[in-house]
């Protein structure tokens, strides 16, 4: 039942870092939509391409450190594992857990029904990812998480030995 908690918290911090990103206009997370909805947002002149790069790199990194640290806080500190299997195991729970969230929730779901990620003058471009995109990247990113899940073990299994 706490993993089951912990999980929800954990990607509520997930959607909350998004929605300070957003705000209230989609345009301030550009960087989040298809590559070709941002060239045609550069084609109309709603956007420019390098400026959104560079917020995306604004964002994603901090983002990035605080969803690992949060996570490694609470593998290690909230649930005191300090072994390295059940690291291993809660991290692949969180990671993957989270990697589906963002693309049934976030990418489907809040992208697709809320009026906050449309944006004026690019009405007729579709922005919300196909089922069939977000199936294939989630699929790809599992793989790719239940990696990462190595390294979040291993640091939680070190700051189990220093503390």
């Amino acid at each position: 039942m706490l993993l089951l908690l912990q999980n929800v918290l954990y990607c509520l911090l997930y959607a909350s870092l998004i929605k300070c990103a957003v705000r209230n206009d989609g345009r301030n997370c550009l960087y989040f939509y298809p590559k070709e909805y941002i060239e045609e947002a550069q084609k109309r002149g709603i956007a420019d391409k390098e400026t959104v790069m560079k917020r995306s790199k604004w964002f994603m990194i901090p983002f990035c450190i605080i969803i690992f640290v949060a996570l490694i806080l609470i593998i290690s500190v909230w649930n005191h594992v300090m072994d390295f299997k059940t690291a291993y195991l809660q991290a692949c729970l969180f990671l993957v857990v989270m990697n589906w969230f963002d693309g049934i929730v976030i990418d489907r779901l809040w992208v697709g029904h809320s009026r906050i990620w449309h944006i004026d003058g690019m009405e007729g471009i579709p922005y919300v990812k196909p089922w069939k995109t977000v199936l294939v990247k989630r699929g790809a990113a599992t793989v790719l998480y239940l990696v990462v899940a190595f390294v979040v073990a291993g640091i939680v299994e070190l700051l189990g030995k220093i503390w």
